[in-house]
């Protein structure tokens, strides 16, 4: 596999060994707010984009929808080194970029004037970059291109679509919420719900109770995250996980709980909403992102300011 063509590694921040990292991949328009300039890329083409970036390379760009949440797993090594500084169990974030070298100067230099510890940024001219995601360990892939998601989620990498929003940073610890079908869990039961309807889910899950759930596109990213919040006691601890699931708790929430304690997977609360609307309980939760697969549900989330993804 070949490496990105331009690699800039930041000597300014600690290096992690992506085989024991979390490695979480991004894309400049995730985690910045490139709108007005991906319009000028589009309408006016790649040469003026690039005049655009580098005349404006000193002016930090504005923040992105997934930021708060780098921010907030950034505050998470912190704490683990505190408790170890040995520890390698770290997140290891990388920009992957469709920028050139040159215009990526100014991505590079808002993360600096943010203080993101962002170990490298992939500038790829490949239309496919996410071909270089398995060979840097990427465990989770956020980006705000729809074919990126499709292709990363092909490749067998968790990964979620992130829509530009106004986001309210809000305060530690990381907080991240997950659906629970097609996102953690397999998309078998919704299969049933479209054919059968609702009885014949709920006869399902009661004759498949015993049988954990197969596992979804997040299912991975869940655990290692799991993996890392373990190392701390309940009260501790920097990470807080949340399912909020458009089943009921009576007919459907026994298999899932089930399932969670079957992978091991600690979830600090769950919901179990029955179809309810799901914005009034994030914006309760007020999570770092929230991961659906029903764009209903994410507009709701939309709604209340909560960064979300989607996982088509």
């Amino acid at each position: 596999m070949a490496e990105p063509e331009s690699t800039v590694i930041n000597t300014n921040v600690k290096q992690k060994d992506p085989s024991t990292a979390l490695v979480i991949a991004v894309t400049t328009r995730a985690i910045f707010n490139l709108e007005e300039e991906h319009k000028l890329y589009l309408e006016k083409g790649k040469e003026e984009y690039t005049r655009h970036q580098q005349a404006n390379q000193d002016k930090p760009l504005p923040p992105g929808t997934a930021f708060a949440f780098i921010q907030a797993v950034q505050y998470v090594n912190k704490k683990i080194l505190e408790s170890n500084p040995a520890e390698r169990d770290l997140f290891d974030i990388l920009v992957l970029s469709n920028n050139s070298p040159e215009s990526g100067v100014r991505i590079i230099n808002s993360a600096k004037h943010y203080g993101l510890e962002i170990s490298k940024f992939c500038f790829v001219s490949d239309e496919d970059s996410t071909q270089y995601l398995k060979s840097h360990g990427v465990k989770l892939f956020l980006s705000a291109d729809r074919t990126d998601v499709c292709n990363a989620l092909q490749r067998g990498v968790s990964a979620a679509l992130v829509f530009q929003q106004e986001v309210q940073a809000p305060s530690t610890p990381l907080r991240v919420v997950f659906d629970g079908d097609a996102v953690l869990f397999s998309d078998e039961t919704d299969q049933i719900f479209q054919e059968q309807g609702l009885e014949g889910a709920v006869q399902y899950e009661r004759a498949m109770e015993a049988i954990p759930i197969g596992e979804g596109p997040l299912k991975a990213f869940a655990m290692h995250l799991g993996k890392m919040r373990k190392k701390f006691g309940q009260e501790k601890s920097p990470i807080r996980t949340y399912l909020v699931t458009a089943r009921s708790g009576r007919d459907m929430g026994i298999r899932a709980i089930k399932t969670l304690r079957e992978w091991g997977l600690p979830i600090d609360e769950a919901f179990f909403m029955d179809g309810a609307p799901k914005g009034p309980i994030l914006a309760q939760i007020q999570p770092h992102i929230f991961f659906d697969d029903g764009l209903h549900n994410i507009q709701g989330a939309q709604n209340v300011g909560v960064p979300s993804a989607w996982v088509p």
